[in-house]
């Protein structure tokens, strides 16, 4: 009895107990610690391309953002720490101005209300894909999972991505100088 018990256990904290992200139970996301990662030039894939509509049912492209370094903020309105961070998100934005694009990527709002709610509260700059599914997370596999929310992707002037940042914004600072480092082509990994 005590065998089948015991490899029970060690099962349990095999599956929980081995991973650096934390959980958020049922909230249909996995918090990540805020990594960020550095794609050197040479090591950057294809261009992301992704068309949808926006938060007011407007076709929105990336492939209208090319030649410029794009900010690709992936969020929720249900998400607490993205509206913990949200106010980060804004500074860094202004930040940016001239500099960098930023486009958002909301994800699984039941309605476009919820997210036109969260962008009219936190006075959001940039316009966002609506993606109720979460099927415009689809192009960024590879760097983003189904869960990774929030996370951050700043794609280089061709529409490549050049860094992420998976979870919770660290600072504003972080996402400026990292989207600085691409805009001047020396992300590095």
């Amino acid at each position: 009895m005590r065998r089948p018990l015991l490899l029970l256990v060690a099962a349990t904290l095999l599956l929980t107990g081995c991973s650096s992200l934390g959980g958020t139970g049922d909230k249909g996301f996995v918090t990540g610690d805020g990594q960020v990662t550095r794609l050197a030039v040479d090591d950057r894939q294809a261009q992301i391309d992704y068309q949808g509509e926006d938060l007011e049912g407007e076709p929105l492209a990336l492939s209208d953002y090319r030649g410029a370094p794009v900010v690709v903020v992936v969020w929720g309105s249900w998400c607490a720490p993205c509206r913990a961070e949200a106010p980060d998100v804004v500074a860094a934005a202004e930040a940016l101005e001239g500099e960098a694009e930023m486009v958002g990527l909301n994800i699984r709002d039941p309605s476009t209300a919820q997210a036109q709610a969260f962008v009219r509260t936190f006075d959001i700059p940039y316009r966002s894909f609506y993606s109720p599914d979460g099927k415009a997370m689809l192009p960024f596999r590879g760097t983003l999972t189904p869960n990774s929310i929030p996370s951050f992707v700043v794609l280089d002037e061709d529409g490549r991505v050049a860094a992420s940042i998976i979870g919770e914004l660290p600072s504003t600072d972080t996402l400026v100088e990292l989207t600085r480092d691409v805009a001047a082509g020396s992300a590095r990994g």
